[in-house]
């Protein structure tokens, strides 16, 4: 066998034995995708038969586009690891379907913040509008920047559907035409096809804000009601008590 300094002190051994060790890595990596039928998830309401994974409202889509923005991604990852203790602390690991229409995607590995995969539903609103203001008057060991303008600052919708388009463009299945949001209904349901619906991208996005009421304050729409409404979604598309518990492993 070699000595670990004989390697070391050749440049041509140590760039060869590099080179297979990683062509190993690889080729562990690589052959395994060739012989199965796919790495996303299929998962479907077991009730009525419809995917359960949708894309972002027109309103959740903005809210995610200041998530980007502010740089949350920098602090916080959306990706629950299949570990125990992860599991306890933020519930079932993450799926590769609950990202699928996501880009880009915010798994990440950084977490000087808690992990946000699951935190839609877990506080009310007005938790996230007075965390996101004043985070310490909430919770008093927080670092976290304070962000008092996304209530003051309207949201801007002016370029809402060339956003939509621009991401129908990479796979995300926003409709433009009557095949496309057909083709939606039997996917999702008629409820959720309609808020995919490029057409009718403002007045979706005005009507969730009034109904939600994200930041308590119905006169306007602002940013605060976006980002609040994204946070509010994550972890909440797929409902894993209607699923066998060991329903994903197959997938794994």
């Amino acid at each position: 066998m070699f000595k670990h300094e004989s390697i070391e002190t050749n440049s041509g051994m140590l760039i060869v034995l590099t080179l297979v060790a990683i062509s190993i890595g690889g080729l562990v990596e690589i052959v395994p995708l060739h012989y199965i039928n796919g790495t996303v998830e299929d998962v479907k309401d077991p009730t009525t038969g419809l995917d359960s994974v949708r894309p972002y409202t027109p309103l959740e889509q903005r809210g995610r586009d200041i998530y980007l923005r502010e740089g949350c991604y920098l602090c916080h990852s959306q990706m629950i690891r299949p570990f125990r203790d992860e599991d306890l602390r933020y519930g079932h690991y993450s799926l590769a379907a609950e990202s699928k229409y996501d880009h880009p995607f915010q798994w990440g590995s950084k977490r000087t913040g808690p992990d946000l995969a699951r935190v839609g539903g877990k506080y009310s609103n007005e938790w996230h509008v007075q965390h996101l203001t004043a985070p310490r008057s909430v919770v008093p060991e927080s670092i976290m920047p304070n962000y008092p303008w996304l209530k003051a600052t309207d949201l801007d919708m002016s370029d809402l559907r060339d956003r939509m388009i621009a991401l129908k463009r990479v796979g995300v299945p926003y409709s433009l035409t009557t095949v496309e949001y057909d083709a939606n209904v039997k996917k999702f349901g008629e409820s959720v096809a309609k808020t995919l619906d490029i057409n009718r991208a403002e007045d979706n996005l005005m009507a969730q804000a009034q109904a939600g009421n994200y930041d308590g304050n119905p006169a306007n729409v602002s940013e605060m009601d976006a980002l609040v409404s994204y946070l509010q979604v994550l972890g909440t598309m797929v409902d894993f008590k209607k699923f066998d518990e060991d329903y994903f492993i197959q997938f794994r």
